[in-house]
């Protein structure tokens, strides 16, 4: 809690960020790097599927960091609706785009290996549509964010979109149990351990460790330039509001 109160200060978060930033970002080209070099050339190819299985390693931590993406944006926006932590909006904000990006990732590659596996490009599987909507929640986020141009008011109702859409997330994951999908049931977590080969299981990993990584060095770097912006314009505010008093005298 005290570490949560201490983000409350810019000043602070800023500290925090010197170290942190590096770090993510030196863990995620360590992580990623190994994990497309055992991707390409340390795992078996699929007895059915061929090369071609070696999108998963792209596509999966894409389709993972999609949801994970989304539920970090409504937990920062109950935060900063309820709580009102100065911060909260600023990272529901910044992962918007982000997740927005995992989303299409995800389902530009889950395309390209549905094309020689199903024979389509797409299909209206449950699985596909709801991550479909899940990246269309994530533009109508950005979307009211550009158009309200009172910031905290754009805040309060982007949060409660968030909140709201945040149910289309166990929808897209338990999608493949509740209806008929092309998808398989899940693969890795499961009661009875994963039933991917570990050959294939070590790099997915590095990969999902990989995108996390980039996700916190993004973020981090995206709420420090929203900071700056928002001090600016106060600054800049301040300015032109001492001009006009100028002027009056």
């Amino acid at each position: 809690m005290v570490f949560f109160n201490d983000l409350a200060n810019p000043v602070h978060f800023d500290r925090y960020t010197r170290w942190l930033f590096p770090a993510a970002l030196g863990l995620a080209v360590l992580t990623g790097g190994a994990g497309l070099y055992f991707a390409l050339f340390g795992s078996p190819a699929d007895y059915q599927q061929g090369d071609s299985v070696r999108i998963m390693y792209v596509h999966v931590p894409a389709a993972w960091m999609a949801m994970a993406c989304y539920s970090s944006m409504a937990i920062a926006s109950v935060v900063g609706f309820i709580w009102k932590h100065p911060l909260a909006d600023v990272a529901a904000k910044q992962t918007a785009p982000i997740g927005a990006g995992f989303t299409a990732l995800a389902l530009i590659t889950g395309a390209l290996w549905g094309k020689p596996m199903w024979g389509a490009w797409w299909v209206w599987d449950a699985r596909l549509t709801s991550v479909l909507i899940l990246f269309f929640l994530y533009l109508g986020y950005i979307a009211l964010w550009r158009a309200i141009p009172d910031k905290a008011r754009a805040a309060r109702l982007a949060a409660i979109l968030a909140i709201v859409g945040f149910v289309n997330v166990p929808i897209i994951k338990f999608s493949v149990d509740w209806w008929n999908s092309l998808h398989q049931p899940a693969s890795i977590i499961r009661a009875d351990g994963p039933s991917i080969d570990a050959a294939m299981l070590t790099p997915l990993f590095l990969m999902i460790a990989g995108y996390m990584s980039a996700y916190v060095a993004m973020l981090l770097a995206s709420m420090k330039n929203e900071l700056a912006a928002r001090r600016l314009a106060r600054l800049l505010s301040a300015g032109e509001e001492q001009m006009a008093g100028l002027v009056e005298r």
